[in-house]
């Protein structure tokens, strides 16, 4: 089995509730993106919607070949370690783990450590994959 030819990785929590700021204060660290529940948005084209819910997110650096490990691995490292942190925010907010695998052939793989599953679960962090098939001209 061959590894996955390169992979994304995005902490992300979602809430209707949630104060980016707040997330922000708790956790130690800036998101890569946030908004807050009833905000109006504008996309690069000009398009404008509003925020349903609050979210902040954090993405990982992307990894080619794919280290799903070294991403949650940095993640974690610039947020805190405190547990009680994390156990509030699990019980208040929806908290995933969101990582794209994209194959550079049909029978691609990938592993996550027991360190690593262990350190999602342990600060209540669902895991959530979208993988990615070879296109045609790849």
């Amino acid at each position: 089995m061959s590894v996955i030819d390169h992979s994304r990785a995005c902490l992300r929590i979602f809430g209707d509730d949630l104060i980016p700021e707040e997330i922000t204060a708790a956790l130690g660290a800036a998101p890569t993106k946030s908004e807050t529940r009833g905000e109006v948005l504008r996309s690069r084209n000009g398009r404008e919607r509003v925020a349903k819910q609050g979210s902040w997110r954090l993405d990982a650096a992307n990894m080619e070949p794919e280290d799903t490990n070294a991403q949650v691995q940095e993640l974690l490292s610039k947020l805190t370690a405190d547990l009680t942190v994390w156990h509030d925010m699990a019980r208040r907010f929806e908290i995933d783990l969101f990582c794209g695998w994209f194959m550079g052939q049909t029978n691609d793989g990938a592993e996550l450590s027991p360190a690593t599953l262990l350190a999602l679960g342990a600060r209540g962090i669902a895991l959530s994959l979208d993988i990615y098939a070879p296109t045609a001209d790849e």
